[in-house]
Formats: C-alpha cells, sequence, structure tokens
C-alpha cells in the first residue's frame, strides 16, 4: 500500500515550469541519473513510446528542460532553468532523443541511456504525477526507487559474501540482491554508508564499485511506515472520540507519515502557504515571458474589477483573478506550489488566499485550511492520480477543485462531515474532465479550468455549508475517478492529439511558436538531436 505525503505527493514541489509531471518530475528523475554517473554525465540516449505523452510533449510542456536541468544537479525552483539548452551545451554533454516503441506501459516513460568515458549506466523511470516519480530499473534490473531514501548501490562480481558482510554490519531500511547487466546490492537508508564501512567494502575483491543515489523528495520514508487513516472511512473512525477537525486529521496524519512533529507540520504548511501568497501578489503586478500563448490576464480583469465593470461578488472575483495571478506566474516560469500539480496550481490556492484576503481571514487560518485540503489530497494520490497523462484534466483540476472545497469549509468553521461533502460534490463535477492543452503549453484551455474549479469549489463549499446531501461518499467518488481516468481516451490525456488541441487555430498557434524560436533552442544541433 502506497502511503502519500502532503507534502511529497499533494501540495509541492515548490518549482518553476508549467507541469509538475513533466518538469519537476522529469528533474528529479535527472538527477538520479547524476548520481548514477557520478556527476559525470557526458552523453545520454533517451527514448519515449511513441504511445505514451512524453513523444508529444518532452518539449513543449517542459520535460527535456526539468530531465537536463537535472542531469546539471539543479534544483526545480532554479532561475537557470528557462536556459537550461544552453547549460547543458556549455556543459559538453551530447543528448539524442529517440522516439520508437520500448514496450512502456505508463505514458510518462523515461528510458535512459548514460555515458562518460568510464562507463555506461541504463535507468528507466516514471512520471507519476504532481512531481512523483518512481525508478523501475537500474542497468536491466528491475527496482523500485521513489526517490525517498539514501539509496546505495554496491555492484559486485558475486553477491554472497557482500550481502552477507552488510546484513552483520549495518542498518537499514531494506537491504537486496539485484540482477540485471551487472549484480548489485541495493540499500535503501535514512543516511548513507559511513567512509569507513566504505573503505572495507572496497577491500572484497567481488566489489566493483559503490554507486550513491540522494534523495529528491522532502519527506523520507521508512521501514514499516504506518500511518493512521488511508481513506476518510477510517480517517471518520479513527476521529472517533477525538472530534478533531479536518486541519487537525491532517496534521495527525502527516506527522505520522513524516515522523516529525504537529509543529513541524504546521511550519512546513505555514512557508508553502507563503510561497503561494508571495507567488499571487507577484502575478498581480503583472507577468512577461517570450514563450507563452497568453498574456496577463489578470490585469485586464483587476481594471475591469476596479472600474464596476464585473458582476458583483467580491469573494468570487477575488478568487477568479488570483487563480489566475498564480497561472501567470507559472506560466512566466516564476516560483510556484505545484499543488497538487502545476498545471492546476492555481485553483487551491487562488480559492483558499481569495477567499480569504476577501473576508479578511488571518495567514494561519489559511494555513489550516490548506491542511485540510492536503488530506483530502493523500486520499486521491492513494486511490486514484493527479497525473493528467493517467486521468486527464479531472486528475489535475479536478482534484485541486475537490480539496479546495473542502479548505473553503474550514476556513467558514464548518464541520468535519461539511469538509468531506464539499469535497466529495466537487469531485463528482469534474468526472470525465479532458486534458487538450492548446499549442503543448499549460495555458489554455487551463486557465479557464483552474478557474471553473475554483469557482466550482467555492459552490460546492457554500452547497455543504447549507446542508445539500452529497448523497455518495467520499472514497466511492475517489474510486470512481480512477475508473473514468482509464476510460478516457489516450488522446485526450495530454499528449495534444485531441480535443482543442488539434482545431486549426490551435495549430496555427503551435505554427507561430515554432517559428519564433531562435537558433539555440532548435534541434538538431550537435549537443541536441530529436529522432
Amino acid at each position: 500500500m502506497s502511503y502519500p505525503s502532503i507534502f511529497n505527493d499533494v501540495i509541492g514541489p515548490v518549482m518553476r515550469g508549467p507541469s509538475s509531471s513533466h518538469c519537476a518530475a522529469s528533474l528529479r528523475i535527472g538527477r538520479l541519473c547524476r548520481d548514477l554517473m557520478d556527476g559525470d554525465i557526458q552523453e545520454a540516449f533517451i527514448e519515449f513510446d511513441p504511445n505514451g505523452s512524453l513523444a508529444t510533449t518532452h518539449k513543449g510542456q517542459g520535460s527535456d528542460m526539468g530531465l537536463f536541468s537535472g542531469f546539471l544537479g539543479w534544483e526545480a525552483y532554479d532561475e537557470r532553468l528557462p536556459d537550461y539548452l544552453q547549460a547543458i551545451e556549455s556543459a559538453g554533454i551530447k543528448i539524442e532523443i529517440k522516439i520508437h516503441p520500448i514496450g512502456a506501459t505508463h505514458p510518462n516513460t523515461y528510458q535512459i541511456t548514460l555515458k562518460n568515458e568510464k562507463e555506461e549506466r541504463k535507468m528507466i523511470a516514471l512520471s507519476t504525477g504532481g512531481g512523483m516519480i518512481q525508478v523501475i530499473s537500474i542497468d536491466g534490473a528491475t527496482v523500485d526507487m521513489a526517490g525517498d531514501y539514501y539509496e546505495t548501490l554496491v555492484y559486485v562480481k558475486a553477491a554472497d559474501r557482500v550481502f552477507d558482510f552488510l546484513t552483520r554490519s549495518i542498518e537499514c531500511d531494506a537491504l537486496e540482491v539485484h540482477q540485471g547487466d551487472l549484480a548489485f546490492i541495493e540499500i535503501k537508508s535514512n543516511k548513507f554508508l559511513g567512509q569507513e564501512m566504505l573503505d572495507e567494502l572496497s577491500n572484497f575483491e567481488e566489489v566493483l564499485f559503490v554507486k550513491q543515489l540522494n534523495p529528491v523528495l522532502p519527506v523520507l520514508a521508512r521501514k514499516d511506515l504506518e500511518v493512521p487513516f488511508i481513506t476518510s472511512e477510517e480517517m471518520l473512525q479513527y476521529n472517533e472520540g477525538k472530534n478533531l477537525s479536518l486541519w487537525e486529521l491532517a496534521v495527525h496524519y502527516e506527522s505520522k507519515r513524516g515522523n516529525i512533529s504537529h509543529q513541524e507540520v504546521i511550519d512546513k504548511m505555514s512557508a508553502i502557504v507563503g510561497i503561494m501568497e508571495n507567488a499571487i501578489d507577484l502575478g498581480l503586478k503583472g507577468t512577461s515571458y517570450k514563450d507563452r500563448i497568453l498574456g496577463p490576464q489578470s490585469l485586464n480583469f483587476k481594471k475591469r474589477l476596479d472600474a464596476g465593470a464585473l458582476v458583483e461578488g467580491d469573494v468570487m472575483n477575488h478568487v477568479t483573478m488570483f487563480t489566475s495571478a498564480m497561472m501567470e506566474v507559472k506560466s512566466s516560469m516564476g516560483v510556484i506550489v505545484a499543488a497538487p500539480t502545476a498545471g492546476s496550481c492555481g485553483a487551491l490556492p487562488g480559492a483558499l488566499i481569495g477567499t480569504a484576503r476577501a473576508l479578511k481571514i488571518p495567514h494561519d487560518e489559511v494555513v489550516k485550511a490548506m491542511l485540510a485540503a492536503g488530506i483530502i489530497g493523500v486520499f486521491i494520490a492513494a486511490h486514484a492520480t493527479f497525473a493528467a497523462e493517467v486521468g486527464g484534466c479531472m486528475a489535475e483540476c479536478g482534484s485541486g477543485s475537490g480539496m479546495a472545497a473542502a479548505g473553503i469549509v474550514e476556513l467558514k468553521k464548518g464541520t468535519l462531515d461539511q469538509s468531506l461533502a464539499a469535497a466529495s460534490m466537487t469531485l463528482q463535477t469534474s468526472l470525465g474532465m479532458v486534458c487538450d492543452m492548446i499549442a503543448d503549453r499549460v495555458e489554455a484551455p487551463c486557465l479557464n479550468r483552474n478557474v471553473m474549479a475554483a469557482s466550482t469549489a467555492l459552490s460546492c463549499a457554500n452547497m455543504a455549508l447549507a446542508d445539500y446531501d452529497h448523497l455518495i461518499p467520499l472514497d466511492e467518488v475517489i474510486e470512481t475517478m480512477k475508473k473514468v481516468g482509464d476510460a478516457i481516451p489516450n488522446t485526450l490525456r495530454c499528449t495534444g492529439l485531441g480535443g482543442l488541441a488539434i482545431t486549426k487555430t490551435a495549430k496555427k498557434i503551435e505554427a507561430m511558436l515554432a517559428q519564433q524560436e531562435n537558433a539555440p533552442v532548435q534541434e538538431g544541433k550537435k549537443f541536441f538531436k530529436v529522432c
């Protein structure tokens, strides 16, 4: 059973770029690749399956930017990200991308061969949604890495004697022998082996070399990890006799999941809300960026709002404007929080911070509301998906909307049952929402859908506060999301092969953007080849 973390899987990462599934996840994969090569990558051969999402979106949605930046060792929020191609060329790393059948069963599959003068290593990894990853193969051996451990790989000619020594000599969360192109022993732990132990391993004639892969997630896993609940029904059972609110239950969950104190959970969320607030304020001042298809729409909204030209409704208008501002910061490569994804980063903070500002609700209460939203996201991450490549926009804007509805109820001091009802009703409205971005940019119809998601969250929160009957329990709605996502055609799941993405006007915009690209970004350079 997977136990998502609010800060790993749901509200985060802090990043730049249009897509967490593409930018942040690929950067994390790239950083693991860098560690696998001891920081020395000279060539990278990257293979994408034509039936997956990456074949058509790797460039426009920032997968190349993220992956190559990871090769360079950058963070997901690094201000150098837009200049990744020039940096790759300066670093002398030759890149080749080939799109051909590789038998991938997941739409976001990276098959990567890495070389330098001394060695060649291979990795297959998945982007599973919201910046989360799974490494499934290293050097031909099946593995299961999420980037939430310190991973030590001891490559050996023969494993038995070395494995016995490690079993006796170290404490770790997992110790396993893998047989691929070469045999290696995988050690999962909360820290790397000390130098003394590495020196002892070097004395074994069976040991060829050792690789150390740093964790890329903020909250680490651990052996025998447990959580107090993993569905809303289990949460209600846990709460019997405790009378905790949804945000308090979220703190209980994340404290147990991350092995941190309740106050640390609150402080982490307070810092994240601060980043969101700063991004919205930045967006309201106006943003600019060359490679985008929408200008700063929120400035027009604010101008019309101030002039009294819009339909009255202070809270809804704040929500719309704040959601727009956040999306515009994302599209201009500013720092945002993927919540639950970068493509849906506007709805949740736009709804909660917009409502709070309109009603003059303080920061601390927004933090509680964001925690309440986060635990709803945990249930979605555990039993459905945040990846549009798997579940369409229902998985992104739909999920953000359901989370926001529960958070708004928390802002208004509603009951636990009302928060769950709000999330259920909101998620019911998003079933089947497709992902069909125009010109492969996460801007349109993404902006509209984020605003719709935030607006729906506000409406459903009010319905729940008025004790509307949501009928279907939240857990059953989330199960339905998974089934509906599986039924959405591949062309409507973030591939750019259907819906609005293939309209005549969308194709004209796509062609126009291609013509605007300057020489260093063009494919076919000596350091970057696509075939």
